[in-house]
């Protein structure tokens, strides 16, 4: 590792005199100490260890930690009031709707992209004359399917700038954020651009476009960016290179319950991570008042930042609701959790429940990742709740404030909620027994519902 020695790099970062070394100050990857001295005073000292590759070790307002390089700084931005359209995949259409209607530009970020009806949208668009770009991440968990691979190609035929993130210089573990700029709207969404997701075929997720300008050119800004760093490769030169995976598209059909609702929102903050969303949504969090609705694929650990700040709010005397995705690969972990959960409330007389979904043919699974505090603040968008989302994944959430949106959110949760498993333990279901058996004997009646219809 070798320190930039140009004077001027240097010197945009301090106040101070720059001097430059007489020659190269090579330092080890695996950890030094570094003490500056003048004659024989300490002045400063800092130790590092384990430098991981690309990364600067910066001094922040929590002490020093490794950046990447070329990380952005994006601030928090609120507008308001401001139009929104609320949506789920329930309405595949949403999306289609905006993207058929720009005018100037589409920015389209995504985890995957292998959505055929999505494709035919940016094509059209930008066969007459709209500026399209998409951004993928590269390396998705499971690896990138052959359906992908033919929508990429299929888009960069067209002309279509296609960059996928990721590789050596990568500054995010994975770029999982999904949202889309259209000329002054923004749509962020919680599901993927691929038949499960965006068409309505598999997930239960959340939705929004965001008519403002001011928020549209601030996510512009990210997808800039995201995309105009050294760790972007073009879908022609990454191809090249990759092995494809066969995987067959959802193409479940399921009820439309949900239509768009359009509505106004008293103000909407937009959120990326790791630059600003977990010190906002905790602030959010602690200040719950009355009630806290969580809607996840799974948890990553009882020491997860937001999950503590949900129980903190729990022992505040806020109702807290929280739904589980019980799809195959999520359920064993997800019912250990919820039994965990609810173990602790029952102990500790908190009025937290945790349920997992069971979707009875209304989805195929959640996908969602929502949060609805007090009835009136509503957060979705990409980001999972585990640590590494918060901290190394590139994420876009947004926070919409209104009555009528913490309305039609609580609706589409209650329902999403009916159905769900309730998850007790061995010793919780031992009790339950006994009192119904001495329930008989006295003649009352007892009456167990595991799950509601």
């Amino acid at each position: 590792m070798r320190p930039d020695r140009r004077t001027g790099v240097t010197a945009n970062r301090t106040e101070y005199p720059v001097a430059t070394l007489p020659t190269a100050l090579e330092l080890s990857n695996g950890g030094e100490t570094l003490t500056l001295r003048h004659k024989r005073n300490v002045v400063d000292t800092v130790t590092y260890e384990n430098a991981p590759p690309s990364e600067r070790w910066e001094r922040t307002d929590v002490g020093w930690t490794w950046e990447p390089l070329g990380a952005t700084n994006r601030p928090v931005v609120s507008v308001g009031p401001v139009p929104v359209t609320t949506f789920l995949p329930d309405a595949p259409n949403a999306t289609l709707d905006a993207i058929q209607t720009a005018d100037s530009r589409i920015l389209l970020a995504g985890y995957t992209f292998s959505s055929s009806r999505v494709a035919d949208a940016l094509v059209a668009a930008n066969d007459s004359g709209i500026a399209v770009r998409i951004l993928l991440d590269c390396d998705p968990v499971g690896g990138m399917t052959t359906q992908q691979a033919a929508t990429l190609d299929r888009l960069t035929a067209a002309g279509i700038s296609v960059k996928l993130v990721g590789g050596p210089r990568a500054r995010y573990s994975f770029h999982h954020a999904k949202y889309v700029v259209v000329d002054d709207r923004a749509i962020v969404l919680t599901e993927n651009w691929k038949p499960a997701g965006v068409g309505g075929n598999a997930s239960r997720g959340w939705g929004v476009v965001v008519a403002n300008a001011t928020l549209a050119d601030e996510l512009a800004a990210t997808f800039r960016a995201d995309a105009e760093w050294r760790d972007t490769t073009a879908w022609e030169r990454a191809r090249s290179t990759r092995e494809f995976v066969s995987i067959p598209p959802a193409n479940g059909s399921y009820p439309r319950r949900f239509r768009p609702q359009s509505l106004s929102a008293e103000s909407v903050e937009l959120l990326v991570t790791p630059d600003n969303a977990e010190p906002r949504l905790v602030e959010h969090l602690d200040a719950a008042e009355e009630s806290i609705l969580v809607e996840q694929v799974t948890i990553g650990g009882r020491d997860h930042a937001l999950l503590e700040a949900t129980l903190r709010a729990a022992h505040r005397g806020v109702s807290v609701r929280i739904l589980l995705s019980g799809a195959w690969y999520a359920r064993e972990e997800n019912e250990a959790l919820a039994t965990a959960l609810n173990d602790r409330a029952r102990r500790e007389g908190l009025p937290l429940e945790v349920r997992v979904a069971e979707p009875r043919g209304r989805f195929e699974k959640i996908h969602a990742k929502g949060i609805i505090v007090d009835g009136d603040t509503v957060v979705l968008g990409s980001l999972n709740w585990n640590d590494h989302a918060l901290r190394e994944n590139r994420e876009v959430v947004v926070v919409l404030h209104g009555d009528a949106i913490g309305d039609y959110f609580t609706s589409v949760f209650d329902a999403d909620c009916r159905g769900g498993s309730w998850w007790v333990s061995m010793g919780v279901l031992g009790a339950v027994a006994l009192s119904a058996l001495a329930a008989g004997v006295v003649g009352k009646k007892v009456r167990f519902v595991v799950s509601r219809g």
